[in-house]
C-alpha cells in the first residue's frame, strides 16, 4: 500500500519507518520537505519525501501525525487529496501549557474531541483514531512482557476502521473497535493518563492492555 505520513516529528518517523518494514511505500509530508533529506536517505528506495499535500495526494491511506494545534489546519489544506480515503489521527488536543503535577491540559472537553472536529472540518476524508495513546518508541512492534499491547480505534466509517485495524495489527498491537467518532472523547485523554508515568517517574515504556475474563 501506499502511505502518505503527514507530519515531520518522532510519530510520523516511527510509523513510517514502521510502514515501510512491512513492505508499503511511504511518503512523508511537512511544511519544509527538506527537513526529511537525512531520514529519506536512510530509509530505503521505498520511501519519499514531499510537501503535506504531495504526501497526501501520495497516500492510498493517509496518516495525520502533526501537533494537535495544527491537526485542523493541516488536514483542511489537504482536504481535497484526503477525499473518499481513510486517515489514521495520531494527534492530541494538548494545550499550550506545561502538564500539572503530571498531567497535560486538552484544548477540548469531555464532550467533544479533536477526531470529530476534524471528522466536522473535512467530512470528505474517513478518520479513524489510533496511535494517540502509546510513545513513538513503542509505535511499530512493540516489544513488552505481557505481549501484545491493545490500541484503540474509532472513528464513524466502518470500513475505515476495518483498514486501519489491519495495518495496526501488522504493527504488533491487537485492536479495540470502539465505534463511532464520539468514543475519541475516551480514547483521546487516554494520552494524559499515559503520561503520567512518564512526567512523574520517567517511565514512557508502557501501553495498555485489555483484559477480559
Amino acid at each position: 500500500m501506499r502511505i502518505g505520513v503527514l507530519g515531520s516529528g518522532g510519530v510520523g518517523e516511527a510509523l513510517a519507518n514502521g510502514f515501510l518494514k512491512h513492505g508499503h511505500e511511504v511518503m512523508r509530508g511537512s511544511r519544509d520537505p527538506a527537513k526529511l533529506a537525512g531520514w529519506k536517505a536512510g530509509a530505503g528506495a521505498r520511501a519519499r519525501t514531499g510537501t503535506m499535500v504531495e504526501a497526501a495526494s501520495f497516500g492510498e491511506l493517509v496518516v495525520l501525525a502533526v501537533k494537535g494545534t495544527a491537526a485542523t489546519a493541516t488536514a483542511e489544506a489537504c482536504a481535497a487529496a484526503l477525499a473518499g480515503k481513510a486517515v489514521i489521527d495520531t494527534c492530541n488536543p494538548i494545550a499550550e501549557a506545561p502538564p500539572v503535577n503530571g498531567v497535560l491540559k486538552f484544548f477540548t472537553t469531555l464532550d467533544a474531541s479533536l477526531l470529530e472536529e476534524l471528522q466536522r472540518r473535512v467530512p470528505q476524508a474517513r478518520f479513524v483514531k489510533a496511535f494517540n495513546s502509546v510513545g513513538a518508541e513503542l509505535m511499530a512492534d512493540p516489544k513488552l512482557p505481557g505481549g501484545k499491547p491493545t490500541m484503540f480505534i474509532c472513528g464513524d466509517d466502518e470500513g475505515a476502521r476495518r483498514q486501519v485495524a489491519g495495518l495496526v495489527e501488522e504493527l504488533g498491537w491487537e485492536v479495540e473497535d470502539a465505534g463511532y467518532a464520539q468514543a475519541a472523547r475516551a480514547i483521546e485523554p487516554l494520552c494524559m493518563l499515559w503520561c503520567i508515568p512518564g512526567f512523574l517517574k520517567n517511565d514512557w515504556v508502557h501501553a495498555f492492555k485489555m483484559l477480559r475474563g
